[in-house]
């Protein structure tokens, strides 16, 4: 419209010119040709012409400035306008800049972070760690605020505040609940490789909610809404809310037993715990069981004492061979509470290697294939240190060169040669070869597809642990590959290749802290496995919680709880669990007193783990008719089997059955019946087994007299 009006004003003035500009010609002419005529007629037009001439220029003149007024306020409005615009969209783009640069310095410190704690051999390093956390955290990096909840929850670092850190995890947990929302909808095997990216800490918000929620640490417990947390945590991406929505679904925990969703949920978790063990990833696991050795936790053979392990060094520098392997492998891969070190398992290696150990160059063959920190990657060196070994007919020797050839590292691929290398090194026992061959008749890999014999050969390799061998049969029982279809077992061989995630590092930090003295500390990081399915975290958090020293749950709550994880824990073949079962129903610990209940549990810890324990607690409920009805001779058989089952048993047992005994022999005296019993130690003993007895008495009472009198 403004345009407009500009148009039409310009068109009047230029009409107005040109009708001032004919005037004038017209004029002119008319001038020239009546010069002649009389002054005063000349006079008069010659006023006239210049007033209305004056007019017109008045009027076009008005009309040039409006325009001109017109079109700078237009201008400068337009200009503004513009400049408005500019400055908004600079401000934009310096605001996204900005916001821009502090995620990636937020990344960047937590990265840097993570690669510390990672690398920290002591307390002051993990505080450096913490400290970047808290860094990132404050740039806004939603991982990095994971890992402070995380340290407030576990106590990593500074004193346990879990209030602190549920107000954290809620916060993140609206941050992010967009997220698992978003994810819902991804298809299953681009959400594996979110799980793989989203779940490095092995934790998010949603599931530590889920979990305290399921304890009722600092929060209710309320075993609905954990489910609820751990659904949403599984849709985002949590790999141990898979898993332990897997458990759930399997032991039909507060949801209907399903065998196929327990499935769905542990072979997600499998696929990708199976991509990291194929890039030798995997996590050697140590699970000390807390209830066998309360009284010294350092004699235990899953965690390496340091006296032992400075005597293993002493022996390996003085020359032995066997020991200089042993503990270049425990360094390798970080065994037995030892951390990884790469250039002391070199160095160990490269000693026995020298003294003519087989096995060491062909763990020297192995770190050269791989490569790491100590000693680059190089095809040409391992195969020398893999033939020296082959040619010894050293199995880990045959096995490495078989991989050389299988996947043409350095040479070109020959299946052939690798089938022979694989077979000869299977023949000596070796699970990884093992594995290998059934992996290539699964696969057809140089051979025909040939199930049978990849079950064969998987089967061999997971007697001996072998986890790859082990997913493959879960594969093969999951879709029917060769094998009856199984759910059950499918299931059952899933579940232990997932409990050999990264999660599993927590075992070694619950242990440290229980054997420090951080009882808080130790207890929520196994029932975090706990909730997972581990047994051993089942029983060591109910060895826990029984002894009544945690203070993060209440003292009413604390045997219900430990109750309901040796129940768990009883369930997966825990043989002490069943016991303990039994003697929570006697004594009416965490639930009412129940005999028969009790007798339940002892009597399937005798039958199914022959326990000598349970045959002992068994006997004395048939000695007294607790809970089942009074025998004593079957008491005195159970009594007997618990002293022929375990030789520690013999003391416990003699003096039951002398009680046993005795409570008899007053009790025949009390009815009259000590002729009876007279005659019966006659035939026994003799007929003078009185006076021996009155001598023995008489010995007794001297010696105690003179003992006295010293």
């Amino acid at each position: 419209m403004k345009l407009l009006f500009l148009l039409i004003e310009m068109w009047m003035i230029l009409e107005i010119t040109v009708k001032n500009t004919e005037a004038e010609k017209y004029h002119k002419k008319h001038k020239e040709r009546n010069i002649s005529k009389e002054f005063p007629l000349k006079e008069k037009r010659v006023v006239s012409r210049a007033s209305e001439r004056r007019k017109l220029l008045k009027l076009i003149n008005q009309k040039e400035n409006g325009l001109i007024s017109r079109n700078n306020q237009s201008k400068r409005k337009k200009k503004g306008t513009q400049d408005t615009y500019f400055s908004k969209t600079n401000i934009s783009i310096l605001k996204r800049q900005a916001r821009k640069n502090r995620i990636q310095e937020g990344a960047r410190l937590f990265a840097l972070g993570t690669k510390v704690l990672n690398h920290s051999k002591n307390q002051k390093q993990k505080e450096e760690a913490y400290l970047l956390f808290v860094k990132a955290a404050d740039k806004g990096n939603m991982k990095a605020m994971e890992s402070m909840a995380d340290a407030l929850l576990f106590g990593d670092i500074h004193p346990q505040n879990i209030s602190a850190a549920i107000a954290l995890y809620e916060s993140l947990a609206k941050e992010g609940s967009h997220k698992a929302q978003n994810i819902r909808n991804v298809k299953p095997e681009r959400l594996i490789l979110l799980q793989g990216q989203t779940n490095g800490r092995a934790r998010n918000p949603i599931q530590a909610l889920g979990f305290l929620s399921s304890y009722g640490i600092g929060m209710e417990h309320n075993q609905a809404k954990a489910l609820v947390y751990y659904t949403f945590g599984s849709a985002g991406g949590s790999l141990m809310s898979q898993m332990i929505l897997g458990y759930r679904y399997l032991s039909g925990i507060n949801v209907l037993q399903n065998c196929e969703a327990a499935l769905f949920h542990y072979k997600n978790v499998a696929n990708y715990i199976a991509s990291k063990l194929e890039k030798n990833e995997g996590v050697p696991v140590e699970k000390v069981r807390l209830a066998e050795r309360p009284e010294n936790l350092s004699s235990n053979s899953e965690i390496l004492d340091w006296d032992v392990y400075q005597y293993y060094k002493f022996l390996a520098e003085r020359g032995d061979i066997q020991i200089q392997v042993s503990l270049g492998q425990l360094h390798l891969i970080g065994r037995k509470g030892l951390e990884q070190d790469f250039y002391k398992a070199l160095y160990y290696f490269l000693k026995a290697a020298k003294a003519g150990s087989t096995n060491a160059m062909a763990f020297l063959g192995k770190m050269y294939l791989e490569g790491n920190p100590a000693v680059p990657q190089n095809n040409v060196t391992a195969f020398k240190y893999f033939s020296m070994a082959a040619n010894k007919g050293n199995a880990i020797g045959l096995h490495g060169l078989g991989l050389i050839y299988f996947h043409g590292k350095g040479v070109p691929v020959d299946y052939d040669e690798a089938l022979k290398l694989f077979q000869k090194a299977a023949e000596k026992g070796w699970p990884n070869a093992q594995y290998q061959l059934g992996f290539m008749y699964y696969s057809g890999s140089g051979v025909w597809k040939d199930y049978k014999l990849a079950f064969k050969y998987f089967y061999l390799a997971s007697q001996s642990g072998q986890p790859l061998a082990i997913y493959y049969l879960a594969e093969m029982y999951a879709s029917g590959t060769g094998v009856l279809r199984s759910c059950r077992t499918a299931v059952e061989l899933y579940k232990g290749v997932c409990e050999l995630g990264r999660w599993a590092e927590k075992f070694l930090t619950a242990y440290f802290a229980y054997k420090d003295g951080d009882i808080n500390s130790s207890l929520i990081q196994y029932a975090l496995l706990a909730e997972m399915g581990y047994e051993v975290a089942q029983s060591n958090s109910a060895f826990i919680l029984e002894s009544q020293k945690a203070t993060i749950l209440e003292k009413d709550q604390m045997y219900p709880m430990a109750l309901l994880l040796w129940h768990r824990a009883a369930v997966q073949g825990n043989a002490l669990a069943r016991i303990k079962i039994g003697d929570y129903h006697y004594y009416g610990h965490g639930t009412k007193r129940d005999y028969q209940t009790a007798v339940t549990h002892y009597s399937i810890a005798v039958d199914k783990y022959h326990s000598a324990q349970a045959m002992f607690n068994l006997a004395y409920m048939y000695e007294h008719g607790l809970g089942i009805s009074k025998d004593i001779h079957l008491a005195r058989r159970l009594y007997d089997l618990a002293a022929d089952t375990n030789p520690d048993a013999h003391i416990p047992v003699f003096l039951a059955l002398l009680k046993l005994e005795m409570m008899h022999l007053i009790k025949d005296v009390m009815f009259y019946n000590l002729s009876e019993k007279w005659e019966q130690l006659n035939a026994t003993f003799g007929p003078n087994w009185d006076l021996f007895t009155i001598g023995v008495i008489i010995i007794l009472l001297i010696l105690m007299v003179r003992n006295w009198q010293e």
